[in-house]
């Protein structure tokens, strides 16, 4: 069999590699796609084809993605997380250098020097007492989101000096083991807004998260703290955080997200979104959503959804049956139902679920025909099923 991907977003040849020729027809114009890899394209506005069973977007954030709309189609979204936290954590460590030692405004002002080079020196003895910075060991981090990027982050203050607290009460157990022992777990993140002397975000974009950083929250943390965020847009209101910049309760504010408001403050630093831009995490990245979507419309293996639960059944059997459902009582008892009147009897099989989602991939002996896949994509409550 022979899968059609589209290509929405220019994605890395190393991912690309991994879906061969033979059995991967690859291309950014293709008409009813099995699966769709991406990276920042916005689908929202797109129209979905039913061919469509797998989305690969390669990165961590999928707000470009309709998520309800593509559960509701029984289409499986995957990200890759992790694959781009390296870059992230250096951009982060590197934003905490830029706005502690001042270097944007020292730059600023080295370039725009006149005179010949003697008369440049003079200015620079003379002007560079107006940059002095301070160090970051000794200094109170506090990371908020303790996922991949966070626990790295944490870890790399930790080995600069730093004393860090973290604080995500959905830290799981496997980036637990890996947090630095010394990292402090705040309990509520008030501990960690009065305690830190830079501040760091690294959490999606919900309604918990909107506006976290505002007018009432900023009153709480230190004066002259530094604020950083390269995770999404929206979790700091960037007025309230010039307000606290004019009087001196932020010392700066580092963001990924340049506007008109944050471009016109001598005290931000607004990078293009630059989180993910490495040659590194973009061939990460890639790779890694080229393997899931491969082996899921291989296998029916499902690993690293955002709206589907984790899934994956050793092969046996000649056919593979991979079915998305709502999550209702009675729908395997039904396939099987389905199964035993044609005759096929099931080797083994796997069921999981997620919030109103269900996954069950089935391994049966005999080959299922047109006729039984008819019948059991009529089941009620059937969204997605495939023959494999």
């Amino acid at each position: 069999m022979t899968y059609s991907i589209q290509t929405l977003n220019n994605i890395s040849d190393k991912g690309l590699s991994l879906l061969p020729a033979a059995k991967y027809i690859v291309s950014d114009e293709a008409d009813n796609p099995d699966a769709i890899l991406l990276r920042s394209f916005k689908m929202h506005e797109m129209e979905i084809p039913a061919s469509l069973k797998a989305i690969g977007r390669a990165g961590a954030g999928v707000n470009n993605i309709p998520l309800d709309k593509m559960s509701d189609a029984g289409v499986v979204v995957f990200n890759a997380p992790g694959a781009n936290s390296n870059a992230v954590k250096e951009l982060v460590i590197a934003g905490m250098l830029m706005a502690c030692r001042n270097l944007i405004l020292a730059r600023d002002f080295a370039i725009n020097l006149e005179g010949d080079d003697n008369e440049i020196t003079k200015q620079v003895e003379a002007g560079k007492k107006n940059f002095g910075g301070f160090e970051l060991p000794g200094r109170t981090l506090g990371v908020v989101g303790l996922g991949a990027i966070g626990v790295l982050v944490a870890n790399s203050a930790r080995a600069l000096g730093m004393r860090v607290i973290g604080f995500d009460p959905l830290i799981s157990i496997e980036k637990a083991w890996e947090l630095d022992a010394n990292v402090e777990k705040a309990s509520d993140i008030n501990y960690l807004l009065q305690e830190s002397d830079f501040i760091t975000f690294h959490v999606p974009l919900v309604e918990a998260t909107k506006d976290l950083i505002n007018a009432e929250s900023l009153k709480s943390m230190k004066d002259n703290v530094t604020i950083l965020n390269f995770a999404r847009n929206g979790i700091i209101n960037d007025e309230a955080v010039c307000n606290a910049l004019d009087t001196g309760k932020v010392y700066s504010y580092v963001c990924d997200f340049p506007s008109n408001l944050l471009n016109n403050h001598g005290r931000v630093i607004a990078l293009p979104h630059l989180g993910a831009s490495t040659a590194e995490a973009e061939e990460n990245c890639a790779m890694m959503v080229a393997n899931e979507v491969k082996n899921y419309l291989e296998n029916g293996t499902i690993l690293n959804s955002v709206n589907m639960p984790t899934i994956d059944l050793p092969r046996a059997g000649n056919t593979r049956l991979s079915m998305i459902h709502e999550n209702i009582p009675g729908m395997v008892g039904q396939v099987s139902h389905i199964l035993g009147e044609a005759g096929s009897n099931i080797i083994h099989m796997v069921n999981n679920s997620r919030d109103n989602v269900a996954v069950t991939l089935m391994d049966v002996e005999a080959k299922i025909d047109e006729n039984i896949q008819s019948k059991l994509s009529k089941i009620a409550g059937m969204l997605k099923l495939r023959v494999i």
